[in-house]
């Protein structure tokens, strides 16, 4: 049985399909500085040294810590890493999540990203939609899209993404720019997005999942849990292939703060799922 590539192309870059995501290096609820500062340098080199070559970042995560801290683990940075940030946001003195989407605030976010990153262009900027914190809602995103492509022409920015999206704005985005990638919640159990992944394989534009075990029910959990134990995996790993094998196009980015769970999150590659197994996964969907 074949197993499906394990590289694809995100921007002007090819790119492992398995990278990683560093929301979970800054402290309590994505704010604050990291735990253990050790521990989170070292699953970051561990990451580079077993082949990822795809982060996923922001300045809005600690805010800032995670950043600094990609820098101190990784720079001077491998020619082949991507580093992919994303903005449209600032947190409150609380740790809350606030709309930043006003060219200057999202000027100031690009450049504070470079700085905190030790980086002169980012490889990719994602643009979060924030007209609902927790899920994508219709808006227009042409303002903010003209702001990042006059970042582009400055030469700040090399290929521009969309997160937290409809298809709709999507599509509408495309009508302004290329888009290199889009970032929203799915996962095996949160099919809601099943049209535009496939809409976005046909065009060759990466999709990148987040909350890969997200959103799950009680009964949905059980479900992977006995799948998983059948294939000697952990959940985690299988949630993980299923969307390996779900499309070429899906990029993922699990996140983790502990070396072993990282080596285990690389794993998922290696598990193989039948054609009997993914039926059985695919019902799974709310």
């Amino acid at each position: 049985m074949s197993q499906p590539s394990m590289t694809y192309r995100l921007g002007d870059r090819e790119v492992a399909r398995l990278g990683y995501g560093a929301m979970q290096l800054a402290g309590p609820g994505v704010f604050g500085p990291v735990r253990d500062e050790a521990r989170a340098i070292q699953v970051l080199r561990d990451a580079v040294a077993s082949g990822v070559n795809h982060i996923d970042t922001s300045d809005f995560y600690g805010p800032h810590e995670t950043n600094k801290l990609i820098k101190k683990a990784l720079y001077p940075y491998p020619d082949n890493l991507c580093i992919v940030t994303k903005v449209g946001a600032l947190r409150d003195e609380k740790g809350g999540w606030l709309p930043a989407f006003s060219p200057q605030e999202l000027t100031q976010a690009v450049e504070d990203n470079l700085r905190n990153l030790g980086l002169n262009t980012m490889d990719v900027v994602n643009l979060r939609s924030m007209f609902d914190v927790r899920q994508p809602k219709e808006g227009s995103l042409e303002p903010q899209l003209e702001a990042l492509l006059m970042l582009k022409e400055r030469g700040l920015i090399r290929h521009i993404g969309l997160s937290n999206v409809t298809a709709k704005q999507v599509a509408d985005a495309q009508k302004l720019t290329t888009i290199a990638c889009v970032q929203n919640m799915y996962n095996l159990a949160n099919r809601h997005d099943d049209a535009l992944v496939d809409s976005l394989a046909e065009q060759e534009i990466a999709y990148v999942p987040f909350f890969p075990l997200g959103g799950f029910s009680r009964l949905q959990s059980t479900q992977l849990d006995e799948v998983a134990a059948q294939l000697q995996a952990t959940p985690m790993q299988v949630a993980l292939a299923w969307l390996l094998k779900r499309s070429p196009n899906i990029l993922l980015i699990p996140g983790t703060s502990s070396p072993q769970h990282l080596q285990e999150n690389l794993a998922s590659s290696k598990v193989i799922l039948s054609d009997e197994v993914m039926e059985k996964l695919n019902g799974m969907a709310g």
